[in-house]
C-alpha cells in the first residue's frame, strides 16, 4: 500500500491546555471559517482565549512545542476541519488527552495529526512534568502505544484502525487516490450511475 510516510514515533516538547470540553469553536472561532483555504489559520488558534489573558500558545517557553496535552473531551462540538488544520499549521504534530471529540479525532487523522489518550492519573502526571520542565523531551511511540517523558512512561491508546493507518502511511486518503489514478478511473467507470453523452464532460 502506498500513501504518505508512516508516522510511528512523534518526538518534541509539549504544552498543556487546561480544561475539559475544549470545543472546536474555542480552538478555531467561527468567524475564521469563511476562508476558502486553510492558509494562515495558525494565527487564529485559540484566538479569543488568547485575547482574554495569558495563554500557553503565547508563552515563549512553548514556542517550539509540537505536542499538545489536553484534558477530557478535547475537540468536542462542531465538525469543523479548521480546528485541526490550525493546530497542525501552528506546529502541533500530536495531541495527548483523556478523550477526544470523535469527529475531531477523525479529522486529525486525515491530516496526519496523531491523537492518543491517557488515563486521567497518567495525564495529570504528564501535564505536571511538562509544566515543571517546559523543554523536557517527550516521545509518543505508536508501535508500543507508549508515551515517555521526564523519565516516566505511560500506556497510551488510540483506535487500532487509526494506529495502523499511521504505521503504514495510509492515513492520507488523498495520497492513496493520487498514487493509482488508473484504479480510480476504473472504479469510477464501473460505478458511475450517470454517463454523460459523448463530448460532454
Amino acid at each position: 500500500m502506498t500513501g504518505s510516510p508512516p508516522i510511528r514515533v512523534v518526538r518534541g516538547t509539549a504544552l498543556f491546555i487546561a480544561g475539559d470540553d475544549v470545543d472546536t469553536d474555542q480552538i478555531m472561532p467561527s468567524r475564521f471559517l469563511r476562508s476558502t483555504s486553510f492558509t494562515g489559520l495558525e494565527q487564529h488558534v485559540f484566538e479569543d482565549l488568547r485575547q482574554a489573558g495569558p495563554h500557553p500558545f503565547d508563552d515563549p517557553l512553548h514556542a517550539s512545542a509540537s505536542i499538545l496535552i489536553a484534558e477530557r473531551n478535547f475537540g468536542c462540538g462542531s465538525s469543523r476541519e479548521h480546528a485541526p488544520q490550525g493546530l497542525a499549521r501552528w506546529g502541533i504534530r500530536a495531541i495527548i488527552a483523556e478523550s477526544f471529540g470523535e469527529i475531531f479525532a477523525a479529522n486529525c487523522t486525515a491530516i496526519g495529526l496523531v491523537c492518543v489518550t491517557l488515563a486521567r492519573a497518567d495525564r495529570q502526571s504528564l501535564s505536571k512534568a511538562c509544566v515543571d520542565v517546559p523543554d523536557a523531551p517527550l516521545c509518543i511511540d505508536l508501535r508500543r502505544q507508549r508515551v515517555e517523558a521526564a523519565g516516566a512512561g505511560f500506556a497510551c491508546t488510540l483506535p487500532e484502525g487509526r494506529r495502523q493507518q499511521f504505521l503504514d502511511g495510509s492515513w492520507d486518503s488523498l495520497s492513496l487516490l493520487m498514487a493509482d489514478p488508473a484504479a480510480v478511473e476504473e472504479v469510477d467507470a464501473r460505478t458511475r450511475v450517470f454517463a454523460p453523452p459523448p463530448g460532454v464532460l
